[in-house]
């Protein structure tokens, strides 16, 4: 018979796969956290040990109701049921964009039957090797600080998809998100945070869009998503979609955990439109979808801090 694997060479497997493995105890503090979920995540294995889910890479889970999980969460439901799940939703990156990946959830349980820990796996939903190579490549004189493209190039864009829809009708939507409080937030915790906010929202758009979509900063406070090959109807669920990503976007400053809080207007485009009357029916309207910056923290960091001590 083969020689069984001795336990270490187990811990040796597991820390080498690509696909990022954890093990969280029942009070879902991690134990366990592999090479392949510090390469997706970002977090290093010693800033998770010791840690809860939800205070690392699940900010906004509170195992009762959240924007990625609905009312019910499925890592409590696992440990209580006792039954593998599978589910998609969006993890929180160190770098602070939210980042959509398949996640699997395994309860281990004693010789006697009762759950001891629950095994955690996920793998990145998001663009593969093929659709990266599909983007449009932007010249580095058009990209905005944020790393999308910037306010000419995004116009440029928009008046090529409205001469393909007045000439071919080809459809087309955009969708325009909108940072709020921005300057509060600039005011409160200095430029460099607004900066690391601006990027976190930039890179979560981009990896919720399909390779033929386009994302651009239109404005200080304001991105802009052209949807091609998408109607009225696309565009309000594309909404709905990018929402819960951005929703889970923010930055960890000194201590604070600072969430994107966003407006999210939608226009189709229509016969007889410009880039001013397409605007004009894009600009978000009604509440935010949060009603106040949310901190994590307590007490406002001085406008010289740097994110390095988050």
């Amino acid at each position: 018979m083969p020689e069984p694997l001795d336990p270490e060479m187990f811990h040796i497997l597991l820390d080498s796969l690509p696909t990022a493995v954890y093990v969280v105890d029942r009070n879902g503090k991690i134990l366990f956290w592999n090479q392949g979920a510090e390469r997706i995540t970002g977090h290093l294995r010693h800033e998770v040990l010791g840690h809860s889910r939800s205070n690392s890479i699940l900010t906004q889970c509170n195992e009762v109701s959240c924007p990625a999980c609905g009312e019910e969460c499925p890592f409590s439901n696992a440990r209580k049921e006792g039954k593998p799940r599978e589910l998609r939703l969006a993890l929180h990156h160190k770098l602070g964009h939210s980042l959509p990946v398949v996640f699997r959830i395994t309860p281990l349980r004693d010789p006697q039957g009762s759950i001891i820990y629950v095994a955690g796996s996920f793998e990145e939903q998001r663009r593969r090797e093929g659709d990266r190579n599909q983007r449009t490549t932007i010249p580095q004189a058009c990209l905005d600080e944020s790393g999308v493209a910037n306010r000419e190039l995004i116009q440029f864009h928009l008046r090529k998809n409205l001469a393909g829809f007045a000439e071919h009708q080809l459809p087309f939507s955009v969708l325009c998100i909108e940072l709020d409080q921005f300057d509060h937030l600039r005011t409160t915790y200095g430029r460099e945070a607004s900066d690391a906010m601006a990027r976190a929202v930039a890179e979560t758009l981009r990896d919720s869009l399909r390779p033929s979509d386009f994302v651009g900063r239109w404005a200080e406070d304001q991105f802009l998503v052209i949807l091609s090959n998408c109607g009225s109807l696309g565009v309000q669920k594309a909404g709905e979609r990018i929402h819960r990503m951005v929703t889970n976007a923010g930055i960890h400053w000194w201590g604070d955990w600072l969430r994107a809080i966003t407006f999210m207007g939608h226009a189709a485009a229509q016969t007889g439109d410009t880039v001013h009357s397409l605007m004009q029916r894009a600009q978000p309207r009604g509440r935010p979808v949060t009603s106040e910056l949310a901190a994590a923290g307590t007490g406002a960091a001085s406008p010289e801090t740097n994110p390095s001590g988050g």
